[in-house]
């Protein structure tokens, strides 16, 4: 045979943003050996006529650090056509670490990612120290590839010790420990570092980020281990000090660009996103990239293609009713048993007329921002909707919750209640609390276009009880380049692009990103007419019995890596091709 597996009469969309032609791909050895004319004969051939042929995406922000370590499958990116996974961003992870710090690495991602502490408990089986040990120990067939940064937290804790979790200052002996540890990470193999500085991240004791106000020596001094490499990037996650004040917006930028400055030619991404209580921060962010920009420096802005919501539900980590008190003293039962109570008026009558407890306490990681949107339950509500089956997730203000209350004639609160309990109490209303503020997502197209955007945030594996924003690569594909009809799209050569060569190249992936002779045979054969999303569901599948939220998607007629089909028709094959990614090697 000429070829494993043949690709024939697609649509290419190649990656670099060229302009898609019709054509075969021809795979050999898990790598593409011919793209147009493709003659010759094949052990298989996957018929793409009338579907899209693209490079497998880049996913550059996924917190599967855990899961990865006894979850093979990688769901739910693996159903969203993501071939290559980036974990470890954030700052938090579970590598290096001591065997008494455990349970410390538990509650940090715990609190920070809403990943269910008892899940973590029963699925981590630590037969690891350094960072290169957990790269050993993850390196076994998945179905995707993925690739590591060493994160902030757990190599400061490693280091410090309490003086970590306190939040002391690290010493210069500290700082030369840590950019040691770094250094014989990206030896290994790691893909670069990152460290998170949000004032929102809690652990689940409540307590900051061991990381969260290192100071710039320290940001500096790590990064160093960098130096003389040819691979490596830099990620940091900033709400640029919100809770203090927007006076204290340069002077945290400053930081990060410090951060940013000491490896210049190494690239260093962060977080961009419209913030309701900032709401032109984002036009702040690009204005200080772009001057970073004209000094030498690489700050790509990692931003995601439609608001940053959560699923809000009586199933859910987050719901209006949540503080109230006799709400309180019924969340420790089955569903069927709150949904019951909940359904007798009495029940509801004096929920709703109780004022909420506050739930950003000490010992608690819930954000104060939750405590704010639960007392402006109001304009709360004119940020509720109701998804539907076909998950629209650009409504205007009058499909709101408030909207629907006003014209029941009932408060708001009555209204979401009454919502809650739709579909035996499991229905889940949007709140899109980011990229939202004007009830339209055409400022997410500007942050989209500008030239140092990259297509992230997904946090694929994390906060799994509030959303399931892995889907976000099948949205931007069908929404962006077929779909939205409020206002501007993009082009599909230009979401392709996003989705997989400019990832892959910021990432350092030379291997991959594009579809071109030579390079690793990881694509996706997608009916894009029919490409599109269903509704989030919750399911109970992770270790101990955790719950976390799936989207499924329709319209992958195949997911490819390294040459073997891993989904066939929205459906995983049970192929394992996929490894760590090792950099530099």
């Amino acid at each position: 045979m000429d070829y494993d597996l043949k690709i024939t009469g697609g649509t290419i969309v190649d990656g670099t943003g060229a302009p898609a032609y019709r054509g075969d791909v021809g795979i050999r050895g898990g790598r593409i050996v011919a793209l147009g004319a493709c003659p010759g004969t094949a052990a298989r051939v996957i018929d793409a006529a009338g579907a899209i042929v693209t490079p497998g995406f880049v996913d550059l922000h996924t917190h599967y650090d855990g899961q990865v370590s006894w979850d093979a499958d990688l769901r739910p990116s693996v159903n969203h056509g993501v071939t290559t996974a980036v974990l470890g961003n954030c700052g938090v992870g579970f590598a290096p670490v001591r065997p008494g710090d455990h349970d410390c690495l538990i509650r940090l991602m715990e609190g920070v990612e809403d990943i269910p502490g008892v899940a973590l408990a029963e699925g981590l089986k630590w037969n690891w120290e350094s960072f290169p040990d957990y790269l050993a120990a993850i390196d076994f067939p998945h179905a995707i590839d993925f690739a590591a940064m060493v994160p902030h937290d757990p190599l400061r804790v490693y280091v410090m010790g309490e003086r970590a979790v306190r939040g002391e200052a690290a010493r210069p002996d500290d700082i030369a420990e840590m950019r040691r540890l770094l250094r014989e990470a990206m030896a290994a193999g790691a893909l670069g570092f990152a460290t998170g500085r949000s004032d929102t991240h809690r652990t689940s004791d409540g307590l900051c980020t061991p990381a969260a106000e290192a100071t710039i020596a320290e940001l500096t001094g790590i990064a160093e281990a960098l130096r003389g490499l040819d691979h490596g990037v830099l990620q940091a996650v900033s709400d640029f000090d919100l809770e203090k004040g927007p006076d204290e917006f340069e002077r945290e930028f400053d930081i990060v660009e410090a951060y940013a400055a000491t490896v210049p030619e190494r690239p260093t991404s962060i977080s961009l996103m419209e913030r309701p209580l900032e709401p032109r921060q984002w036009r702040r962010i690009i204005e200080r990239a772009e001057q970073a920009r004209d000094k030498g420096l690489t700050i790509r802005l990692q931003t995601a293609p439609r608001a940053v919501g959560v699923m809000v539900g009586f199933q859910c980590t987050f719901h209006p009713f949540m503080g109230h008190p006799s709400y309180k003293a019924i969340a420790p039962l089955p569903l069927a048993d709150r949904v019951a109570l909940l359904r007798d008026p009495a029940t509801k009558a004096r929920i709703l007329a109780e004022t909420p407890e506050r739930l950003a306490a000490d010992g608690s990681s819930v954000p104060p921002m939750v405590d704010k949107f639960l007392a402006a339950v109001d304009f709360v509500s004119t940020m509720l909707f109701r998804l539907g089956d076909v998950p629209d997730y650009e409504q205007p203000f009058e499909k709101s919750l408030y909207a629907e209350a006003q014209g029941r004639g009932v408060p708001p609160l009555s209204a979401i209640y009454d919502a809650m309990l739709d579909d035996g109490g499991r229905a889940m209303l949007y709140f899109p609390f980011a990229n939202y503020v004007e009830f339209s997502l055409d400022n997410v197209l500007t942050m989209m276009r500008h030239p140092l955007a990259l297509a992230g945030l997904s946090d694929g594996g994390a906060h799994v009880g509030t959303v399931c924003d892995a889907s976000f690569s099948t949205f931007l594909l069908s929404y962006w380049a077929r779909d939205r009809v409020k206002g501007e799209r993009l082009t599909l050569e230009r979401v392709v692009h996003m989705l997989t060569g400019a990832n892959a190249a910021h990432g350092g992936f030379h291997d991959r990103g594009t579809l071109a002779v030579g390079k690793r045979a990881d694509l996706n054969v997608i009916d894009f007419d029919r490409l599109s999303l269903k509704s989030p569901h919750m399911v109970r599948d992770l270790p101990a019995g955790g719950q976390r939220l799936l989207q499924d998607a329709v319209g992958y007629r195949a997911t490819v890596v390294a040459g073997i089909p891993v989904v066939e028709h929205d459906v995983l094959t049970g192929a394992k091709p996929g490894r760590l990614v090792r950099l530099g090697r």
